[in-house]
């Protein structure tokens, strides 16, 4: 199983409040955000881990160098990543697209905090819809609204996707910024690149209009870590549910 994080934002909000560490380096649970993320992979059977980085911060750079050599824990990672600045996440998967491989994967954004025992049965939802043929994408999604501009998720009683909105839309549940995909998707986001399209959500309501299934996975909470007290917030959250 492949897997990928974008972690290429500057984390200017974070920054403006008095923190300067670089977004995916940190820390949450006592771990940095990016850490956290590839050790849950590996428990998950990581063949690959790809990461995009922002090409100024040679701090997170270094990091991912030494994880690259290194490992984590004294575990060996099958890591790779690239350094690049992009206008937008769908930039950044388009980035991702050689160091990710022909199979299907799971990706999400650096700062997305969710259970751990939720991801993995998450997981075992998308890899067994995905081995069935029964959708193209397995799309993460919860009613806890954390982020400043969600992207709201319609879904059906089957638990199909319908839709992505910017409003609300009598929609119950928003994205939660965690991604299972089949190698269907790539032809669209060729497409979507090739057009001029410039957001993440773009791109998932092109892969609806462009007739793919998508299925959705409930999580009971996913939290973003966007200000200096949402660390705070994440860190009490991960304590009170054993992580």
């Amino acid at each position: 199983m492949n897997y990928a994080i974008i972690a290429a934002g500057e984390g200017s909000r974070l920054a403006a409040e008095g923190l300067h560490t670089p977004k995916p380096l940190v820390k949450v649970g006592g771990e940095c955000l990016v850490d956290r993320l590839i050790r849950i992979f590996i428990r998950q059977g990581a063949q690959s881990i790809a990461v995009l980085c922002n090409e100024r911060d040679m701090e997170v750079q270094r990091h991912l160098r030494v994880l690259s050599d290194m490992g984590l824990d004294g575990q060996a990672l099958p890591l790779r990543f690239r350094a690049k600045n992009t206008p937008s996440s769908m930039h950044s998967l388009h980035q991702l697209r050689p160091l990710i491989g022909d199979g299907p994967f799971c990706l999400t954004t650096v700062d997305t905090v969710f259970r751990e025992k939720e991801f993995a049965l998450y997981m075992e939802y998308f890899l067994s819809a995905i081995a069935k043929g029964e959708c193209q994408g397995v799309m993460g999604v919860t009613d806890f609204v954390d982020d400043e501009k969600p992207l709201y998720v319609g879904v059906d009683d089957d638990g199909d996707i319908t839709g992505f909105y910017d409003d609300s839309h009598g929609c119950r549940f928003v994205s939660a910024g965690i991604y299972g995909l089949s190698p269907e998707i790539w032809k669209v986001l060729e497409r979507c690149v090739n057009r001029g399209e410039r957001r993440m959500r773009n791109f998932q309501r092109a892969l609806i209009d462009e007739g793919l299934h998508l299925k959705a996975f409930t999580f009971s909470k996913v939290m973003d870590i966007d200000h200096v007290a949402d660390v705070a917030l994440a860190d009490q959250w991960l304590e009170d549910n054993h992580g």
